[in-house]
């Protein structure tokens, strides 16, 4: 009987389809051909920057969303065409003698990876920048094919709230929220 049982129940086990393994995807970002901005509203005018990126890995399972990896800016090469505004916003503001690497730790990504083709994405995670983390979720636009991705990801940072200083002056007001626009391209890693 034992033997019966046994036999029916690897049968079974053989005719019966196992559930799909969750699909890891990883994509590694190029430095080289990626680039962060931001954009701060002041009383006068918008003032526009570029930040570098300097590493940047996303894993991710399409099944659960859970993710890892992260993406990594060098504060220190933060700049906005304007030598005196730099200095200032570079020891003031972002303080990058004390923390000169801002990075994004993925933890989730929610949406339907379309590979090839267009996704609208979510990624929830943690971004530690000045010394402290905050829970953070980026909305990303993915354009994917031939092994290639390219993504626009755009975020506000509250930088006032988050304990960096106000460089505004007088009449001359700044936004208490910078927005970064990140232009990240990379191959996909699997």
């Amino acid at each position: 009987m034992t033997r019966t049982l046994l036999r029916l129940t690897l049968f079974l086990c053989a005719a019966v389809p196992l559930p799909a393994l969750a699909a890891e995807r990883a994509v590694l970002l190029d430095p080289a051909t990626s680039a962060v901005s931001f954009t701060l509203d002041t009383t006068f005018h918008e003032v526009h920057g570029t930040m570098v990126l300097t590493a940047g890995t996303i894993r991710f399972d399409t099944e659960t969303g859970e993710a890892s990896g992260e993406i990594a800016v060098d504060a220190t090469r933060t700049a906005t065409g304007n030598e005196g505004r730099d200095e200032k916003m570079l020891a003031e503001v972002l303080e990058t003698g004390r923390y000169p690497t801002i990075v994004f730790r993925a933890r989730r990504v929610e949406g339907v990876l379309a590979d090839p083709g267009r996704s609208e994405l979510r990624i929830g995670g943690v971004m530690s920048v000045h010394g402290a983390d905050h829970p953070m979720t980026l909305t990303a636009t993915v354009e994917s094919g031939d092994g290639l991705v390219h993504g626009e990801l755009t975020f506000p940072i509250p930088y006032v709230e988050w304990g960096m200083s106000d460089p505004s002056l007088f009449v001359a007001r700044a936004a208490k929220t910078v927005d970064i626009l990140i232009r990240a391209e990379g191959r996909w890693e699997n």
